[in-house]
């Protein structure tokens, strides 16, 4: 019987996104590419899901594109098709948290879909790295957007460049994880914090605030401050904004009622 490569669960309000060849590192193929697009957008518009785990089967999260081809690889492709970007409805388009849980080695595109989520909690024994350069290519997924917005220009160009590896430890150096912890301890930490976001957030005040926080760094001062005034006003007319006071001075857990499936635009 095939095992499908990428495998997809639910633990109370999180979803787990697997990729799964294991014996292959989870080196990415155009399907599994086309697996976690699908799964994305399956989270995106189930209320019930109020956080997304992308994590990897085995010892690796990802070494990468699959290199079997050799020579053909990288052959010239389809120029009305082909597209680097590896999924078509990234990460940061999800209106609820996505946690990469980077148990092992994430190399290459394994990197650069890790680059794509708001949270990236990475084992310390893993190797990380964009080698596209020492590959005859560039790097990939949106990397040269994601990377300096997360670790700024200056370590984006030592990273893209040089296409060098780097430790665990170096990466929350650079700023491109969030947390770093033992390998057996990744998914665990990244469960915790689903599980806090679930219990403890409004929903539809992480939506808005991940959408402008993904916009932020393309918007002026003055830009930013006009779309939080406009989202202080909306989220001021939802029961949530009684409901998140109440619950923090009566000591429980809140009962949010906003979902981000009633708010089909945020802007």
């Amino acid at each position: 019987m095939k095992i499908d490569d990428t495998q997809f669960q639910i633990d109370g309000a999180t979803a787990i996104i697997r990729l799964n060849r294991p014996d292959q590192l989870n080196t990415f193929t155009g399907a599994m590419g086309r697996d976690i697009e699908r799964l994305y957008r399956r989270c995106d518009a189930d209320d019930s899901i109020r956080a997304v785990i992308l994590t990897g089967a085995g010892r690796a999260f990802c070494a990468g594109a699959d290199l079997s081809g050799g020579a053909d690889t990288f052959a010239p492709q389809d120029a009305k098709t082909f597209s680097a970007a590896a999924i078509d409805f990234p990460a940061w388009e999800v209106r609820k948290p996505v946690i990469a849980a980077v148990n092992g080695h994430a190399i290459g595109l394994g990197l650069t879909l890790a680059l794509q989520c708001d949270i990236r909690v990475m084992a310390r024994e893993g190797k990380y790295g964009i080698l596209q350069t020492r590959r005859g290519m560039v790097g990939d997924a949106y990397s040269h957007w994601t990377l300096p917005r997360i670790a700024g220009m200056a370590r984006a160009a030592d990273i893209l460049l040089t296409g060098r590896t780097f430790t665990g430890d170096e990466a929350l150096e650079l700023g491109v994880a969030s947390r770093v912890v033992p390998a057996a301890e990744v998914l665990a930490t990244a469960l915790e914090i689903a599980a806090d976001i679930a219990a403890n957030t409004a929903p539809l005040s992480v939506a808005m605030s991940k959408r402008l926080l993904w916009e932020s760094l393309s918007l002026s001062p003055a830009e930013v401050e006009k779309r939080e005034t406009e989202l202080h006003h909306k989220l001021m007319s939802h029961p949530d904004a009684v409901e998140g006071p109440m619950a923090y001075l009566e000591k429980r857990l809140p009962r949010w009622k906003g979902r981000v499936s009633d708010e089909t635009e945020q802007d």
